[in-house]
């Protein structure tokens, strides 16, 4: 396979799931917003530190901080490249030029879905309209993830569509958790906020579709440390970064080249599965998944390096939320590493 075919399939399905994520999200913090009293609200802007788009929110003015201009600019605004409509107009083009490889049917129903995006994304910024446009392009994503996952044959193309899904999803759960439980510990409002953690941690559990899961495999009281514990290191939840780093392991091992990545990713495994739940406890949760985060970044870095030739390892703006806070975590991480 070309590399330039493969780094294309790699972005398509990281743009996917990156419009998936951030259409759950965006649902679980309306519905966050009207489970909790207005002076206690969180307010939009986590959802900025979340999709890593601050700096670009900023720069483009952005002194409105309100619901409505920050879901505008996570899902309509097309110059924001972290953006829902800039995911998948990306994800189009790839597919388009792709389509020898991808199934016919996938590329009608992405086009179907950009145009839907295109006609329908200011319903998104009404309260009335948000839900039913947001069920509808989950429900668009997940039809074509099944599709890739149902008809196409197993190989190289299939490969670089996991890693991409699977290193994607690792880097938005470890993001939700970072940004959503730095809001409870330290925080002067933490004693009002008591009678509504439950709340809060149940928000985070839905914006990533897990909060049944969660429930189910538990089977306790649902606190911040279990949630942490869940979200980061379970094993089988899909989602979860563990999970995430195992499945995207066993596609390495049908790669060439690759086991330099498989070490990383077994490291970034072992690390989780030892110290996230003692992180959260002893305080140190934000620097564990700085730690987190700047690993994941080399490990797309590397990736780069191996398999898609000529990409520079710093990725460019348009592709990447990631490197501007990767970079920043990177200098002021002064722990030992462990990942």
């Amino acid at each position: 396979m070309l590399s330039r075919v493969a780094d294309n399939l790699y972005w398509f399905a990281r743009y996917l799931e990156r419009t998936e994520n951030l259409a759950r999200l965006v649902g679980a913090s309306t519905e966050l917003m009207l489970d909790l009293p207005r002076h206690l609200a969180p307010g939009w802007e986590p959802l900025l530190r979340i999709a890593g788009s601050q700096a670009s929110f900023a720069a483009r003015g952005g002194a409105d901080y309100s619901g409505r201009a920050i879901v505008r600019f996570l899902i309509a605004d097309a110059a924001n490249h972290s953006s829902m409509a800039a995911s998948i107009s990306r994800a189009r083009e790839i597919a388009r030029t792709a389509r020898d490889l991808l199934p016919r049917d996938l590329w009608e129903r992405i086009n179907g879905l950009h145009i839907y995006v295109s006609e329908h994304a200011d319903d998104a910024i009404s309260h009335s309209g948000r839900h039913g446009f947001l069920t509808q392009v989950i429900a668009s994503v997940q039809g074509l993830t099944g599709m890739l996952e149902g008809v196409v044959s197993e190989g190289q193309a299939l490969s670089f569509l996991a890693l991409g899904r699977n290193i994607e999803r690792a880097d938005m759960t470890s993001r939700i958790v970072d940004v959503r439980a730095a809001a409870l510990p330290g925080d002067q409002a933490a004693a009002q906020l008591q009678p509504f953690e439950t709340v809060l941690w149940m928000s985070v559990l839905r914006s990533l579709s897990a909060y049944q899961m969660y429930r189910i495999h538990a089977r306790e009281r649902l606190h911040g440390a279990g949630v942490v514990r869940f979200l980061l290191a379970d094993e089988d939840f899909p989602r979860a970064c563990v999970c995430c780093l195992r499945r995207a392991e066993e596609v390495l091992l049908h790669l060439p080249h690759s086991e330099t990545l498989r070490r990383r990713m077994m490291r970034m495994r072992k690390a989780i599965g030892h110290s996230s739940q003692e992180a959260y406890e002893q305080g140190t949760l934000h620097e564990f998944i700085d730690r987190l985060q700047l690993s994941l970044a080399r490990t797309n870095d590397e990736l780069a390096r191996i398999y898609f030739l000529g990409e520079p390892l710093a990725e460019p703006a348009a592709r990447s939320r990631q490197s501007q806070s990767m970079i920043s975590a990177e200098s002021r991480d002064t722990a030992p590493r462990t990942l």
